[in-house]
């Protein structure tokens, strides 16, 4: 008896049958094990719920127009003006700054609007804010100015 002639006493164990997915290979593109790779499986998509909440961009450069303007926008009242400005003075976003009625929003300078909420009572010049139609009304009752 030679070496080539030696067979084993038991029979090979044939290899378990996988994949049949057409010209897939040996996994049929569903990877290998786990719960994804069985039959009838069914992975409940419990994050479509957070993807759906999420807006939706145009592209990796786009930022929708709403999302820009308020995020560099600071918003004031009449009230709050008038507790810190005397008669006479300018309210301008640099003066807003050292006040501390606003703060830089990403290091630069913020856009300033003005709402009418409040009374105003002191006349005041207002420079480089937007203002709002109601506080316009009353600037300009109280006998302040406002210059763009």
């Amino acid at each position: 008896m030679q070496l080539h002639q030696i067979r084993p006493t038991h029979k090979s164990r044939k290899m378990k049958r996988r994949g049949r997915g057409g010209k897939r290979g040996f996994y049929s593109g569903r990877g290998a094990k786990g719960q994804s790779a069985r039959a009838g499986r069914k992975m409940k998509p419990i994050i479509r719920e957070l993807i759906k909440k999420y807006p939706k961009l145009r592209g990796y450069r786009f930022k929708s127009r709403t999302q820009n303007s308020k995020s560099k926008t600071a918003i004031l009242n009449l009230k709050t003006i008038e507790t810190k400005f005397q008669a006479g003075e300018r309210v301008n976003p640099e003066a807003l700054l050292e006040k501390g009625l606003i703060a830089k929003i990403k290091g630069g300078m913020p856009r300033v609007k003005i709402l009418g909420q409040g009374k105003l009572t002191k006349n005041l010049v207002f420079e480089n804010c937007k203002v709002s139609k109601s506080a316009k009304e009353a600037i300009e009752k109280a006998g302040g100015t406002i210059r763009v």
